[in-house]
């Protein structure tokens, strides 16, 4: 079942089309990565689901109903600009986003205890925002994005400002809201974060979807059929059904290889080849990388929708 759907949405800036027919499916429970170069619509598109702006053409549907404006309860938002009030005490803007979310001021205080024993920030509840570091603010901002419970929750670029420790603190909850049953829209530029923690990706560029579907799948389609192989002694020509693509010495005496497959043979079949002529230390089948596959899908390679 997917939490949210959008259907052909376009959405229209003066001379700028932000959007062009983009739809995407996200999977309830997942983590779902939103990913694009800079000026590439993702922002448009998250400001439709959070209603910010309405598109100009297409559909929302959350849980299988169109958005509607009460949806927006059930939706944590963390956008990239952070958001908080500098002159306000972190305590009292807190309880009042929570109200804000539907909370009782019972209920927010309840849930607030549990999130500042988590984060061991129970001397910042008098501080104003302003006198809190970057990172400190960033922690109150992801408190204020999920402390109601939201069945969907947005974070874009939760990672922009931190420290590893406090990333990887971050990570750690953004994977336990998900084994408690939240939806996860990821939107970053860390490709590392993509292949730690996403089950979903989909890639927009130019306004439009240029790649969707769950991360095994994307990474079949930009797979080339080559492996890495290490070995001791000398390779020979391989071709017709396999070409060498490097081969180089290691400083531990062994040599290594990129090797690609040709004319449907089999990876049993180079195996075979290669023990026929070398001492096989390793074999791998070469994997892209989402960073690799980021690059040549806005570059334009490969278009596609699984």
């Amino acid at each position: 079942m997917n939490i949210l759907e959008t259907h052909d949405v376009v959405k229209q800036y003066a001379e700028h089309r932000a959007l062009d027919g983009v739809s995407i499916a996200i999977p309830k429970g997942s983590i779902f990565g939103l990913l694009g170069p800079n000026g590439a619509g993702k922002t448009s598109l998250i400001r439709i689901i959070t209603q910010i702006t309405a598109p100009d053409a297409g559909r929302v549907l959350f849980e299988g109903q169109p958005l509607r404006p009460d949806h927006i309860r059930q939706i944590g938002y963390l956008p990239e600009e952070r958001g908080l009030y500098k002159k306000m005490k972190v305590g009292e803007q807190l309880l009042y986003l929570a109200q804000l979310k539907g909370l009782s001021e019972k209920q927010a205080m309840e849930k607030l205890k549990i999130w500042f024993k988590k984060f061991d920030i129970k001397t910042w509840w008098g501080k104003n925002v302003e006198d809190l570091s970057k990172g400190m603010q960033q922690k109150i901002q992801f408190v204020a994005t999920v402390m109601h419970e939201p069945e969907l929750i947005i974070l874009d670029e939760p990672f922009s400002g931190f420290d590893p420790i406090n990333a990887n603190l971050i990570k750690d909850e953004i994977l336990e809201l998900k084994e408690k049953g939240s939806t996860i829209i990821f939107s970053t530029h860390r490709m590392e974060s993509v292949e730690e923690l996403c089950d979903h990706i989909t890639l927009i560029n130019k306004s439009k979807v240029v790649l969707n579907g769950s991360k095994k799948e994307v990474k079949d389609q930009f797979k080339d059929n080559s492996y890495a192989v290490s070995f001791r002694g000398t390779l020979a020509d391989l071709s017709p059904d396999f070409e060498v693509i490097a081969n180089k010495d290691t400083k531990e005496g062994l040599a290594e290889a990129h090797i690609r497959i040709l004319n449907n043979k089999s990876v049993n079949e180079l195996v075979g080849r290669l023990i026929s002529e070398v001492e096989l230390v390793s074999f791998s089948e070469n994997i892209p990388s989402f960073n690799d596959i980021f690059i040549r899908a806005v570059g334009g390679e490969i278009v596609g929708d699984l």
